[in-house]
């Protein structure tokens, strides 16, 4: 347990910010690209699984083009801001991020039908969204704002409490708690709560100072920022889930567009290979989380069809009903990933 406990923790770095963020600040030295990403960082065997799947897309990526092209991860938004990494992209200043894909729903409306409640509900669902229309529309959706998907990443989420167990949406009353999209936020407010808007490496000290009650985010991020040490209660997304969050490999396009057509290639499918990778280790995390927290002395609750059930009626009535209403492009979003129900 200590050597798989490292492994999520190893190697965190401190934020080391950019004074100025600008083309030069971030200038590539000839075939090196920089993959950026708020994750504690590790090895390439040790550490939080996404920091692991980017290293391993570096390593892979670098032997098959025989050095042509290289990759320096930087983990923990060393390199930049979590919140300023999509816009990177888009205009070409960053190389690629592993990215929570609704972060940007303030930028893109329709990216947050990647963290929509109770419309993915298991790993088998969201990765029929790659080939699925939704896939593809949110594939050319990317691509008008100048990224591409490198890697499809799902992972299940629970929620880590301080005082008071959050299984069911009645338990929300009076909570503070964070949702992680407007969508989750939406649906929270309605069962009660008051929502806390936090990028994951900042709900730590949230939790500590008693800013929130409560926090929602994926099982690997539930240990990667230690949250197990100021909780006393989990909903582990091991057996059931409605928290499903979209967090791909992403490039800019404007970087992509300049590698030659082999390069790309090579690119494109390795992402693809690494999704494999990307969905077992968020498995064994749904599993190892539970673990984490029950010997830290938390009472660990799963949920169940009636509880999964109750969330996604709420849902419905409040999420899903308000993103479809921004605008058009939204509304056929969502219709088409109901479709994969």
């Amino acid at each position: 347990m200590n050597k798989i406990r490292r492994r999520i923790v190893a190697g965190s770095l401190a934020a080391l910010p950019l004074l100025a963020l600008g083309r030069y600040a971030l200038a590539q030295t000839a075939g090196t690209l920089k993959i950026s990403h708020q994750f504690p960082g590790g090895s390439i065997d040790e550490g939080d699984f996404r920091d692991r799947l980017c290293r391993k897309f570096a390593v892979e990526v670098e032997k098959r083009t025989k050095g042509a092209l290289k990759f320096q991860v930087y983990p923990g938004s060393s390199l930049m801001k979590t919140n300023a990494q999509f816009a990177a992209l888009r205009h070409g200043a960053l190389d690629m991020s592993l990215y929570p894909i609704p972060y940007a729903g303030g930028e893109v409306p329709e990216l947050n039908i990647g963290l929509m409640p109770g419309i993915v509900t298991s790993y088998e669902q969201g990765a029929k969204w790659k080939s699925a229309e939704v896939g593809k529309a949110l594939t050319e959706l990317l691509a008008e704002k100048g990224i591409v998907i490198v890697s499809w990443i799902w992972q299940a989420g629970g929620v880590a409490s301080r005082s008071a167990p959050l299984v069911n949406p009645e338990d929300a009353k009076g909570m503070k708690v964070r949702g992680g999209s407007r969508e989750m936020d939406l649906m929270l407010k309605a069962a009660g709560a008051s929502v806390i808007s936090l990028p994951s490496n900042e709900l730590y000290a949230a939790m500590q100072t008693g800013a929130m009650d409560a926090a929602m985010t994926s099982s690997t991020s539930l240990m990667s920022f230690r949250l197990e040490e100021v909780s006393k209660h989990l909903t582990s997304g091991r057996g059931k889930a409605y928290w499903f969050m979209l967090e791909p490999l992403l490039m800019s396009k404007q970087v992509f567009d300049k590698l030659p057509a082999d390069q790309q290639q090579t690119i494109l499918q390795v992402g693809a290979e690494m999704e494999k990778f990307g969905t077992e280790q968020a498995r064994i995390d749904d599993k190892l989380v539970a673990e984490v927290y029950a010997k830290k002395g938390a009472k660990v609750a799963d949920l169940d069809d009636a509880a999964v059930n109750k969330w996604r009626t709420l849902a419905r009535e409040t999420a899903w009903k308000d993103y479809a209403a921004k605008s058009p492009g939204c509304a056929r979003m969502l219709q088409l990933a109901e479709k994969t129900l």
